[in-house]
């Protein structure tokens, strides 16, 4: 009882630890989603809990991550733009994406597929990992010194008469939906339009403004108008956030220099009563499930983020499944990848019931709980109840933040998020492609790659090209690693130690072949040479397959092919140490017994030999 008392004991500080530094995170993780600080603080509860109540790490503090958030970004400003920039009209659909995800997940999980999570190319996830960050840093820098581009009336009258033009637009659509004949009666066109008032010009506008200032590119557009109006009350709560932040960790880190940089800059612009921006509204109460999801789904407003969901579903993986690896070390523990991902599964999937952004295993909460003292999942869900007290406790108060304070924050996230570790191995990295005079390798190009698209682009096309590149990349090596063991070379230059008292005078007529290593389509090019180099005198061939594990579809046409074109030349092709893989494929078209009968398939090189011996004249 005493020992369960301990590990209670150290559950519920570990818990209420970890939910304590969740908690400026979370906030500004919903802000940055566009979905407003509630969104954050409701992902945060429900995963943090659910995650710990179903998964398979014991210490996993789950939430809202940088790298989760910004490919939400990506979907929520995508469904918004299709909803003329109403949130609201836009919520469901985005929460159904997000419910979407979570339900992937539990399906990863069930099918087992976790522990294959760890084969995605770690170029690929360095270059994303490093765009998050450098995502995040543009992005921050307008809300950090002020500007809000919807704020900005002279930059939002610049939109007015594209917003006038797409109000007419969704008219004439409307009346065409209708069976209106516009070209003959424009009298219910003009009666629409004298409708429109200032207000829905101004709303569409404010949207084409926000729109034309997102993302890294948009904020880079704007910057220098943005600049030029900086707020420097706002750029002093942002400065002032950072300096706390990186200062307080020299000082101590048993409290969360985050926290501590909340509240006093926090305290400081509620105290003297500055003039500045705070964060939206949190409502207060409990938080309850949106039914609108159900009562306004649209299958055709979903799909065209199915893949956007999968890559979130794939993502919350990934962070979560390397967190728990963390874990494991700290504690020495071995988590279960297919019950964690089906917990992420859970608590992602409620999480957006309830309104709140997706999240994952979130390693800095995760280390601050175990150093804390939680052991079981307990502790996880301790942190979600304790977020769920101050939302209930605190939510009037935390309405007040800065919004530059929560920027900063943020910005303090970028920089940590970023891989460092393997932007300093750039030049240590082996050179391995050459483009005309330039040596470069191949990981730092997949890195810069996927970093640039994500930056630039587009996150979930970035992460998909990266993977294509990866791997076709991998194949080049391997067919060509495969090709340089596999070499096709006469006896009297590569015998293996069983073939030097092969009979001497019957080694022209005999050729023998070593295939070394899988015979896939990066390696048929050079098994296809084989039949060039097999000497005229040859009228028969020992392929020795006892090193040639797997072949696929392309090296089994490409087997089949050179045994067709020995055939017509009368020349016999006996088989060695065939193994289970290679057999099974070569029995499924019929190329063993149709050009290789079984008596031309020998268990080893002796058996071979003997009935060379016995089959085999010397001719020349």
């Amino acid at each position: 009882m005493k020992n369960l008392f301990s590990n209670l004991r150290g559950d519920i500080f570990g818990g209420v630890t970890a939910g304590i530094v969740a908690l400026p995170l979370a906030l500004a993780f919903g802000v940055s989603s566009g979905l407003g600080p509630s969104a954050g603080l409701y992902g945060a509860i429900f995963i943090s809990f659910f995650a710990a109540l179903f998964g398979g790490t014991n210490t996993q503090i789950s939430g809202p991550t940088a790298p989760m958030t910004a490919v939400s970004m990506v979907v929520i400003a995508g469904i918004i733009a299709v909803n003329d920039g109403d949130v609201n009209k836009a919520l469901p659909a985005i929460l159904t994406v997000f419910i979407l995800a979570g339900l992937m997940q539990i399906g990863l999980g069930i099918l087992g597929l976790g522990k294959y999570i760890r084969y995605i190319p770690y170029p690929v996830v360095s270059g994303f990992m490093t765009a998050i960050g450098v995502i995040i840093l543009v992005t921050q820098i307008l809300p950090s010194i002020g500007y809000y581009p919807k704020d900005d009336v002279e930059f939002v009258s610049e939109f007015k008469p594209v917003a006038e033009e797409l109000i007419l637009e969704n008219i004439l659509k409307e009346e065409a939906g209708e069976g209106i004949l516009v070209l003959e009666d424009f009298k219910e066109t003009i009666n629409r339009a004298e409708k429109v008032t200032p207000d829905q010009i101004l709303k569409e506008s404010q949207t084409l403004a926000a729109k034309e200032a997102s993302g890294v590119m948009g904020a880079f557009k704007v910057l220098p108008r943005a600049l030029q109006k900086t707020n420097w009350l706002e750029l002093l709560l942002a400065l002032g956030t950072i300096f706390i932040i990186y200062g307080f960790k020299k000082v101590t880190k048993a409290v969360p220099s985050t926290l501590v940089a909340l509240v006093v800059m926090t305290s400081v612009a509620i105290g003297f009563s500055l003039d500045y921006q705070p964060i939206e509204r949190i409502p207060e109460g409990l938080p309850t499930i949106r039914t609108d999801i159900f009562t306004s789904f649209s299958l055709g407003s979903i799909t065209p983020y199915i893949f956007t969901a999968l890559t979130l579903a794939l993502l919350g993986a990934i962070d979560s499944l390397l967190t728990s690896v963390v874990a494991d070390n700290m504690t020495k523990t071995k988590h279960k990848p297919n019950k964690e991902l089906v917990g992420q599964g859970i608590g992602n999937t409620i999480g957006a019931l309830f309104g709140g952004i997706p999240g994952a295993g979130a390693t800095i909460r995760t280390v601050v709980n175990i150093n804390s003292g939680g052991k079981t999942k307990l502790s996880g869900m301790i942190a979600g109840i304790m977020l769920l007290i101050i939302l209930l406790a605190l939510a009037p108060l935390a309405s007040k933040i800065p919004a530059a304070v929560l920027a900063g924050i943020l910005i303090t996230v970028g920089i940590g998020v970023m891989d460092y570790k393997g932007l300093r191995a750039i030049p240590a990295l082996p050179k391995d492609v050459k483009f005309g005079p330039l040596k470069l390798s191949s990981e730092v190009i997949i890195m810069i790659i996927v970093l640039l698209l994500s930056t630039f682009w587009n996150l979930v096309y970035a992460v998909g090209i990266g993977l294509v590149i990866a791997s076709l990349m991998f194949m080049k090596k391997i067919g060509d690693l495969t090709a340089e063991r596999s070499d096709v070379k006469p006896l009297k230059e590569e015998a293996w130690k069983d073939e030097i008292g092969f009979p001497e005078n019957l080694k022209e007529e005999v050729f023998i072949k070593h295939l070394k290593g899988p015979l896939f389509f990066g390696s048929t090019s050079d098994f296809q040479q084989l039949r060039l180099q097999i000497p005229d005198t040859a009228s028969t061939v020992i392929l020795r397959l006892g090193r040639m594990q797997y072949m696929d579809q392309s090296g089994l046409y490409a087997m089949e092919d050179m045994l067709q074109d020995l055939k017509t030349k009368n020349v016999d092709v006996l088989f060695v140490n065939l193994l289970k893989q290679p057999r099974y494929m070569m029995e499924r078209i019929d190329i063993i017994p149709d050009f290789i009968p079984e008596e031309h398939i020998f268990n080893n090189f002796n058996d071979c030999v003997r009935w060379i011996k016995q089959n085999i004249k010397d001719v020349h």
